[in-house]
Order: structure tokens, then C-alpha cells, then sequence
């Protein structure tokens, strides 16, 4: 009999701790964690403090995820082609230049709104780089049967700071004020950094396929721009956190006016937002037991919007943290929902520059609803802005609910089925573009079964390395077509040779059994040739 599915998922997730370097860098991304939202918690109660109104506080939050929006993709890239270490120290010395800018301004009185928000935007800059890099160190820094458990913990350790964090930072602000704050982030900078350099990391050998910037950024793109199924995530997405964000460009002054806290109250209503998400990752697996993604969307979406309701009634402050409480639960049961969804579709060549893409996407929605939000609340006040917001969610959560989210259940795994192209001398890996032509003979009674068979693969061409897919038939035969695609080099297309995975040789096969003859299509490969 199979074992408890909780226990076995338990003893994955922290049997990824047995690895020293991961517990290592586990346990300094907790503190750095933890500092950067004690650095947050300054920054949002400080713009409490400098700017005029509402719009001015959803500045400083829409300046922290400006620049995740704008870099999310080139980040996603350039943590495929450079060294990660080397280049997380660097990020790390950015961050920590920035908190120390930010505690000198603070201490000595100089600061202002302008400032705060071009410093949150530089911080900014900081996490869009490092996000998508230090996510792709987990595979580095355990073996591939603890990888899901690596990725849980990385999951747990950032709520764990964001439970914490939030409200030391509270604690701080209020009894030493801004600036030691910001100094206790400087700290955790430095923490995170001693421990990148410690990190026994071994030198990664290039193969003569590496890819460059440039042509890695248009492959990423390509593919987001060919997946249907990452287009409904996306969709999904976008649409909830526009709305949702109201909440968080908000809670400063819900803190500060509806519920007449101070800064450390503040922190402790962030903190309950941890506390709860949390409590939303552990009752997540009992949830998923009884409703599919959908369903826990919906829920989540209705979950969120009620709580943005209580909170524009200005309840009393042990109201409000159980409330956040619920809001952090179903915070986190959104994000793991629509991050799992974009995860099991994506094969592994690609995950990080297309979940960079949702990164991006995740990251506008939140930007523009800050703003957005913040203007409402402007005209109308912060209780009819977040109320405005909740009915906004509640309406779009019923009417997205018809799209479904993808189920994510093909086999993505590189199926290496495609045999070497035939070449007549080797070909340079930067020759091209590269045109590659099949030849089929059909049958004219399954001309449109294999025409629509055709129509499914040309979404796997394009999503694995081709600018231009078409179809066309012999003028003097029209049992005979050819399906072609092009590829921008001879180095992409030996790439795209190993993306293949085994759910798209199904689809293949799938066209190739509409082929009438004892040989399998011929295949060609034409090279440009430059005229003289």
C-alpha cells in the first residue's frame, strides 16, 4: 500500500536541507529576505510621511515592481549565460549600496518623495536581476529527486521572511526609526553575500550550443508568443492581479487612516499577511483534493475581494489581522495556482525565460493596478477604492472562470527522436537562416484530417525555434506536400533537435500516419547562400 502522500511530500521538501550549500543559501536568503521587507516597510510608511496623497504612496510600491516588469525577460537570460554566483554578489552589492543611500538620506533629514521612489526603483532593478537567477541555483545545489522539495522550501523560506520581516521592520521603525531600518538590511546583505562566496560552486563547461543573449531573448519570446496554453495563464493572471493589487497599493494608509496604527502596527498587519500565506501553503494540498485550479482561483479571487471589503469598513485591529490573515492564505493559493499551471506546461530549456514572461506580466499587472488604485483612491478615498477594487475582482473572477487554465499533464521531457541532419561538410553553428522541408505524399480523402493534424504542429515548430511555418502542394500533384519552416541558424536548428519533447513527437506522428509510401517523409535542409 502506498504511503501518506503528505508524509512523502514532507520528508521531500526537507530533505533538500541534508544538502549543505542549499541549507546554507536557504538560510541567508531567509535573513536577506527578511531585511528587504523591513526595507519596505520604511520605505511605505516614510511615503506615509513625504507625499501629498494616496497617488504619491502607490508611487513607492509601483516603483518597486516597475523594474521587474521592464527586466523580468533579460534577467531570465542573462542568468542562463553568466556566471550566477559571481553575478548574484554583484547584485547584492547594488542592494546594499541603495539601503545604505537610503539610511544616510533618512538620517540626515534629506529625504524626500522623489527621492524615496527613484531609490525604490534602483532596489527594484536590483530584485528583477536576481529573481529568476536565484531560482535557477536550485538545481546546482541539490540532486534531481530533491528539486521539488528545494523548490518548496525556497517557497516556505520567503513567506517564513515575509512573517517576520514586515513586522521587525514595524518594530524597528517605530522604536529606532528609519534609518537603523534600513541599516539592519545593509546586514542582510552582507549575510547573503558571505554566503554566495563560501558556496564551493564547480566552473560550468560550455557546449558548442550555449546560446547568446540576443538569439536566447528571441527564442524565449518566440515561444511565449506561440503557446497557447501559457497565453490563457497569462490572461489569468493579469486580470487578478490588477485588481488584487488594490490591497496591497493601499494597506499603508488603510494602517495609517482606517485603523489609526503606526508603523510597528503596520508591520504586524504585513506580518499577519505572511502568517497566513503560510497557513494557506500548508492547507493547500486538502484544498487541491477537493477543487481543481479553477476552482481554488475562484475561491482565492472571492477570498481576496471580501477582505478588501472588511478592510474599506475599517474593523478594529484585532478584525483586520484576522482578516489579513485570510488575505495572505489566499495570496498564496493564487500564486502557487497560476505559478504551478505556468511551470507544467513549460519544458525545461525554456522555464526561465518564459516564467520570466510571467514574472513580467505578474509584475505590469501589479505596476499598473498600484497606480491605477492609487489614483482611484485619490477621487474617491481609500474605503471606495478598495471597495471599487473588490467588486472589480469578484466580477472578473466569475466571468474568467469559463477560461480554464491549462492541466499541464503532457510529457515535456526532450524525446531526442529527430536523427542527425545530413550534411555534405560541416556547417558553421552561425550560417543561416537554415529552410527545412518534409515532403509528404497524402491521400486526397485525408487531405483535411492531415491539414488539421499539420495546423497542431506548426505550434510546436514555432515554439521551438521557427520564425516563419507554411504549407504548400505540388501545382502538377496535389498528393504532394510540403510542409516547411525556417530557423535563424544552423546552431538553433541542431537546438531544436534536442527540445523536441515526447508530447510533440506524439503530434508528429500523428501527421506522419497520414503519409502514403513504404519511407518516412524526406526531410531537406537548404543554407543561404550569399550572392556574389
Amino acid at each position: 500500500m502506498a504511503g501518506d502522500p503528505a508524509k512523502a511530500t514532507s520528508a521531500s521538501s526537507f530533505a533538500a536541507l541534508r544538502h549543505l550549500p542549499f541549507a546554507v543559501l536557504w538560510g541567508a536568503a531567509i535573513l536577506g529576505n527578511i531585511g528587504s521587507f523591513m526595507r519596505d516597510v520604511a520605505s511605505a510608511w516614510l511615503a506615509t510621511d513625504l507625499a501629498a496623497g494616496p497617488a504619491g504612496v502607490a508611487m513607492v510600491q509601483a516603483a518597486a515592481t516597475l523594474p521587474i516588469f521592464l527586466l523580468a525577460i533579460p534577467a531570465g537570460v542573462l542568468s542562463d549565460i553568466l556566471d550566477r554566483r559571481k553575478f548574484l554578489i554583484a547584485i547584492q552589492c547594488l542592494l546594499a549600496a541603495v539601503s545604505i543611500t537610503l539610511m544616510i538620506l533618512a538620517q540626515s533629514g534629506m529625504m524626500t518623495i522623489e527621492l524615496l521612489v527613484g531609490l525604490t526603483f534602483v532596489g527594484g532593478l536590483g530584485a528583477a536581476l536576481m529573481a529568476p537567477t536565484w531560482q535557477a541555483i536550485a538545481p546546482e545545489l541539490v540532486p534531481p529527486r530533491d528539486l521539488k522539495g528545494a523548490v518548496a522550501l525556497n517557497s516556505l523560506g520567503v513567506n517564513i521572511a515575509r512573517s517576520i520581516g514586515p513586522a521587525a521592520g514595524g518594530l524597528l521603525l517605530a522604536s529606532f526609526g528609519a534609518a537603523l531600518t534600513y541599516g539592519a538590511d545593509v546586514a542582510s546583505y552582507i549575510i547573503v553575500m558571505a554566503a554566495l562566496l563560501w558556496w564551493p560552486r564547480p566552473k560550468q563547461a560550455r557546449d558548442s550550443l550555449s546560446e547568446r543573449f540576443p538569439g536566447a531573448f528571441r527564442a524565449g519570446l518566440r515561444y511565449a508568443r506561440a503557446s497557447r496554453e501559457l497565453h490563457v495563464v497569462l490572461l489569468r493572471a493579469a486580470i487578478f492581479f490588477v485588481f488584487a493589487s488594490a490591497v496591497w497599493a493601499l494597506l499603508p494608509l488603510v494602517a495609517r487612516q482606517l485603523l489609526g496604527g503606526d508603523a510597528g502596527f503596520y508591520g504586524v498587519l504585513l506580518g499577519a499577511v505572511g502568517a497566513g500565506a503560510i497557513l494557506g501553503a500548508m492547507i493547500l494540498p486538502r484544498l487541491r483534493s477537493r477543487l481543481d485550479a479553477d476552482g481554488l482561483m475562484l475561491a482565492a479571487a472571492i477570498v481576496t475581494a471580501l477582505a478588501m471589503a472588511v478592510l474599506a469598513a475599517a474593523p478594529p485591529p484585532f478584525a483586520a489581522l484576522a482578516v489579513l490573515l485570510l488575505l495572505g492564505a489566499a495570496w498564496i493559493v493564487a500564486l502557487t495556482t497560476l505559478n504551478g499551471a505556468a511551470q507544467s506546461i513549460l519544458p525545461n530549456w525554456v522555464r526561465g525565460r518564459v516564467l520570466a514572461v510571467y514574472l513580467t506580466v505578474f509584475n505590469g499587472a501589479m505596476t499598473a493596478g498600484s497606480l491605477g488604485w492609487g489614483a482611484v483612491a485619490q477621487l474617491v478615498g481609500v474605503p471606495g477604492g478598495l471597495l471599487a477594487g473588490a467588486a472589480g475582482l469578484m466580477v472578473v473572477a466569475i466571468l474568467l472562470h469559463r477560461i480554464k487554465l491549462p492541466m499541464g499533464e503532457a510529457d515535456l521531457a526532450a524525446s531526442n527522436h529527430w536523427p542527425e541532419p545530413l550534411v555534405a561538410e560541416p556547417v558553421a553553428h552561425d550560417r543561416g537562416p537554415v529552410l527545412i522541408l518534409i515532403e509528404y505524399r497524402i491521400a486526397p480523402t485525408d487531405r483535411a484530417a492531415f491539414l488539421e493534424a499539420l495546423r497542431r504542429l506548426s505550434g510546436e515548430r514555432r515554439r521551438d525555434g521557427a520564425y516563419a511555418w507554411g504549407i504548400t502542394e505540388d501545382a502538377a500533384d496535389r498528393e504532394r506536400l510540403v510542409e516547411w519552416f525556417m530557423v535563424e541558424s544552423w546552431a538553433e536548428h541542431l537546438r531544436q533537435h534536442h527540445r523536441v519533447s515526447h508530447a510533440d513527437a506524439d503530434v508528429q506522428e500523428g501527421v506522419r500516419r497520414f503519409h502514403q509510401g513504404p519511407e518516412a517523409p524526406a526531410v531537406r535542409h537548404f543554407l543561404t547562400v550569399a550572392a556574389r
